[in-house]
């Protein structure tokens, strides 16, 4: 569950794809192996969507990426895409240094491609933007940890294999916090929750077996919702700055009524602590859960029924928001699942 939530009319920077796209003919890394460590982490099909390769053109190399998008058809134009833990990995170093400002999304785009060259350019590299292993060693330390895989993972390490983990640990609805590269306690416990979710031993330490198991396609919902009030929507569900947004904001006047997005039995009505603010909790069966946070008032008890599109309470900005707005979330056996592909 995400613990906060900023203002709903909040967006973030998002890197976006290379414009030089082009397709039709064999494509892969750098010949030399100077080029971004492939993750083999199919990140991530929702709801079962193919994956569609992206090229990245930078001066004259071609880096293959593998994108996944799923058009939205409430929003105009939304698509959303699970980056690769790669690449978030190399955002987290290039912001730990100053030079990326943009959202940690996994996507080698143009925000990130301009980092790298800077940092290149600082370290007295050749500046072609790739992100090669020269590139990665002048990194220090955090570089040397590349990729995900390398080496079992536990309670106190960092590097750039820790901020892959956490940014696939929040895509697979476990996310800890800040996406910084350090193994620190809200890490440790999203990987035990991931790892108790999947049947691994849950001893905190992600070896292979939980490496595994986080190529594996990201968890869905195998129940429909609807909408729980009428209104656009703000915020959505992924990474957001440096850390990951579990959630979807509905910007709404304080008051409106918010409804049940679908039959079920409320299991919390009450205060969800300083991120949450009022919360209710609604158990549908099939393992979900949807929550509706940050409520002026709530209009329901804990163990009580209720029938889909009926009031359960009223938009608010109770807790950590700066605005009156729904925050939305939808859990399948624990883990955060965007809503938006179940709506």
């Amino acid at each position: 569950m995400n613990l906060g939530c900023a203002a709903s009319n909040f967006f973030p920077l998002v890197d976006t794809p290379h414009p030089s796209i082009k397709a039709g003919f064999s494509f892969g890394l750098p010949r030399n192996g100077d080029g971004i460590p492939r993750s083999s982490s199919p990140f991530w099909g929702i709801l079962g969507v193919a994956r569609h390769p992206i090229l990245v053109v930078m001066r004259g190399l071609v880096a293959t990426l593998t994108a996944f998008c799923l058009v939205i058809p409430c929003l105009a134009g939304g698509a959303f895409a699970a980056g690769n833990p790669e690449i978030a990995a190399l955002q987290v170093g290039l912001r730990h240094r100053g030079l990326y400002r943009g959202t940690v999304d996994g996507v080698l785009g143009p925000g990130t491609e301009s980092a790298v060259i800077r940092f290149q350019r600082r370290a007295g590299l050749p500046a072609d933007g790739v992100p090669g292993r020269r590139t990665r060693k002048a990194l220090g330390r955090y570089g040397k940890r590349a990729p995900l895989g390398g080496r079992p993972l536990l309670l106190g390490m960092r590097g750039w294999d820790v901020a892959a983990l956490q940014f696939a640990l929040a895509w697979h609805g476990f996310p800890s916090g800040n996406f910084d590269g350090d193994f620190g306690s809200h890490t440790y416990e999203a990987l035990r929750k991931f790892q108790r979710r999947e049947g691994i031993a849950p001893d905190g330490i992600a070896g292979q077996e939980t490496v595994i198991a986080l190529r594996g396609p990201i968890p869905r919902s195998p129940l429909s919702v609807a909408h729980p009030l009428i209104g656009p929507v703000g915020d959505t569900f992924g990474p957001r700055g440096n850390r990951f947004h579990a959630g979807v904001d509905f910007p709404a006047p304080k008051g409106a009524v918010v409804g049940a997005a679908r039959s079920g039995r409320v299991a919390f009505a009450g205060w969800g602590g300083s991120g949450y603010g009022n919360l209710v909790v609604i158990a549908h069966g099939s393992g979900v859960r949807t929550l509706y946070a940050h409520l002026s008032r709530m209009a329901v008890k804990p163990g009580e029924n209720v029938a889909a599109g009926s009031t359960i309470g009223f938009v608010g900005a109770s807790g950590r928001a700066t605005g009156p707005h729904l925050h939305f979330e939808l859990t399948v056996r624990g883990a955060n699942v965007d809503p938006l592909s179940a709506l």
